[in-house]
């Protein structure tokens, strides 16, 4: 493979003609086989599960924590108001609109620029943005599965003797998880493909390792439809893994 690639590489610098198929396959031995480049772009797959991972565990706990104060203020009884609630479902308010408002790369460019200005830590920030950006939308998400359960819910909950806390957690959230689960899987699939946007403050993971690699070899297409092809690839695992566990919550409610 490698007296090919020599062959060809020379015979195209000479100026020779060679066929497409040649062409073809020095680009693509120059983006992934040489000198072992395609362990550049598995360093960048797993630096971007990492990101995921830690973006989604940032957006799962806003969202939630979120979702649930504004579910208790939305649900209080007619002429009792808890004034400490009230101002906490303004702040998740405040929260949810800006951060639904901007752009996510805005966010990311004023966190790295503005307001982590002596940190150079990218993925970090990179991560804290995308979690704090998803932390709205997954927030939005929860809370609409929570109102749309029947009020009985929490009424016989609280009959029971338990108290908010635990009818939310052994009661209405098991429910409503079944309804969100496959938006709540839509919005981690843009969080997997919004972590490429961290290429901007000079974030290294799957697309910074493509840029990284065409910025030597000058040939794009190669690197960025391997790329694409990889992103595609873990949204599929993605995809499937949420649809076995979709199944396996439907098999629950017939038994």
């Amino acid at each position: 493979m490698t007296e090919a690639y020599e062959l060809w590489k020379n015979a195209i610098l000479a100026g020779e003609d060679v066929s497409t198929w040649q062409g073809f396959y020095v680009k693509f031995y120059e983006a992934f086989l040489k000198n072992d480049r395609w362990q550049q772009y598995l360093s960048g797959m797993g630096s971007t599960l990492m990101l995921t991972a830690m973006a989604l565990a940032v957006g799962v706990v806003l969202g939630v924590l979120v979702a649930v104060v504004r579910t208790a203020h939305d649900q209080q009884r007619a002429g009792k108001h808890n004034p400490v609630l009230g101002f906490l479902n303004g702040l998740c308010k405040i929260y949810v609109t800006v951060i639904r408002g901007t752009p996510m790369m805005v966010q990311l460019l004023i966190m790295y620029f503005v307001i982590f200005t002596m940190s150079r830590n990218e993925t970090l920030i990179g991560a804290l943005a995308l979690g704090i950006n998803s932390g709205a939308y997954v927030a939005e998400i929860i809370r609409g599965g929570l109102m749309a359960l029947d009020p009985g819910q929490m009424e016989a909950g609280r009959s029971l003797g338990l108290n908010y806390v635990d009818t939310m957690r052994f009661i209405v959230i098991p429910q409503a998880f079944k309804t969100i689960l496959p938006a709540l899987g839509n919005e981690f699939i843009t969080l997997l493909k919004d972590t490429s946007l961290i290429t901007v403050i000079g974030g290294k993971e799957l697309l910074y390792a493509a840029q990284a690699i065409y910025g030597r070899t000058y040939e794009q297409m190669f690197p960025l439809i391997g790329v694409a092809l990889m992103y595609l690839v873990m949204v599929m695992i993605f995809s499937y893994l949420v649809g076995i566990l979709e199944r396996r919550l439907r098999q629950s409610d017939r038994h």
